[in-house]
């Protein structure tokens, strides 16, 4: 394989607790990433970007762990990260300098995880199609995923964390490939939705979104996820940082969450989803209720689930300013030991 050679995809690179590059990548024909390793000290975070492919769609994958993977190496725990409705997987490798850590691939990469996200069909550097975007499209965006992580990691199976719309999309997609899921992270899940004023306020707009496969999603729009609940949650750097991060890949996001949300729900069935899950839920969040939250730790069948409401928090756990607390309770449930008595 040379550099003329259209599958070469040498794009591996070394970031040292960084956030997420924003190189355009119009890499239609690989599934992963190929190319020499570049040398990284086992105790620094080293990061790769691959690519799936679902039907003729790419799909934008990016991993993080301590040190470059050798051959032969015992696999670690896999961590996957799933982005929501207005953002990409960037609010996940988020910098800020001079405020602290924002990434929190990074922070569970430093705890031994093998950390994984991707962007979504129609968002960031993932290919552009007709579609919505739709849960169901983000379950098959997984499928495919998870390929490339099997390919690369060894694993079959694999812990999934997403936030809001994210994980309704981890959500369905335990439902339909319980196999390939160990353990799941619910952060701002929504159930039926009901007594929520920011879905009653987004559903104003239903018929646009039925009528619309995208809608606009510009700077001002990023603020408002970490300032509609409650002012002073987040820190406005963080959410200024994430706007940066965001808007180079347009002002234009899909309306098929948005749709999901505001005329489908349910879409994720509790008693189908058979993993272990920890829902977590912002304090302040004008989305996620607690009565929402309550029925479906209730409806769980599996006995291992725990239910955590994080204090001074709104929707979004991941540009919280108690961020930290939301990356304990993740890691704690992550680790549990196995229980001996079932």
């Amino acid at each position: 394989m040379t550099d003329r050679d259209p599958h070469y995809l040498a794009r591996r690179t070394v970031i040292k607790s960084v956030g997420l590059g924003l190189v355009a990548g119009a890499l239609a024909d690989a599934t992963s990433v190929q190319g020499a390793q570049a040398a990284v000290p086992e105790g620094e975070i080293w990061s790769g970007e691959y690519w799936a492919k679902k039907g003729d769609v790419p799909l934008w994958m990016y991993r993080k762990r301590l040190g470059a993977p050798k051959p032969g190496e015992p696999s670690r725990p896999v961590l996957f990260f799933v982005h929501g409705s207005s953002v990409t997987s960037r609010v996940f490798d988020l910098s800020v300098p001079g405020h602290g850590e924002y990434s929190v691939m990074n922070e569970f990469a430093r705890h031994g995880f093998d950390c994984w996200t991707m962007d979504h069909e129609n968002y960031g550097k993932s290919g552009r199609t007709a579609g919505n975007s739709d849960i169901a499209s983000g379950v098959e965006d997984l499928k495919a995923a998870a390929e490339i992580v099997t390919k690369e990691t060894g694993r079959q199976k694999f812990h999934f964390l997403g936030e809001s719309s994210g994980a309704l999309r981890a959500g369905a997609y335990a439902m339909v490939a319980p196999e390939r899921v160990d353990r799941l992270v619910f952060a701002a899940f929504t159930y039926k939705g009901e007594g929520s004023p920011t879905l009653t306020k987004r559903a104003e707009q239903l018929a646009y979104f039925r009528s619309h496969n995208m809608r606009k999603r510009d700077r001002d729009m990023i603020r408002s996820i970490a300032t509609r609940d409650k002012p002073g949650t987040s820190d406005p750097a963080a959410v200024e940082a994430l706007a940066d991060a965001e808007m180079p890949f347009g002002d234009q996001v899909p309306t098929g969450t948005y749709l999901d949300m505001t005329a489908n729900l349910p879409v994720v069935h509790p008693e189908k989803v058979l993993a272990p899950v920890l829902l977590v839920r912002g304090e302040y969040d004008g989305i996620a209720t607690v009565a929402d939250l309550e029925e479906v730790f209730n409806l769980l069948p599996n006995g291992d689930r725990q239910f955590v409401i994080l204090p001074g928090t709104a929707h979004s756990v991941a540009l919280a300013t108690n961020r930290q607390l939301f990356w304990h309770v993740t890691r704690a449930f992550l680790t549990m030991p196995t229980p001996i008595a079932t």
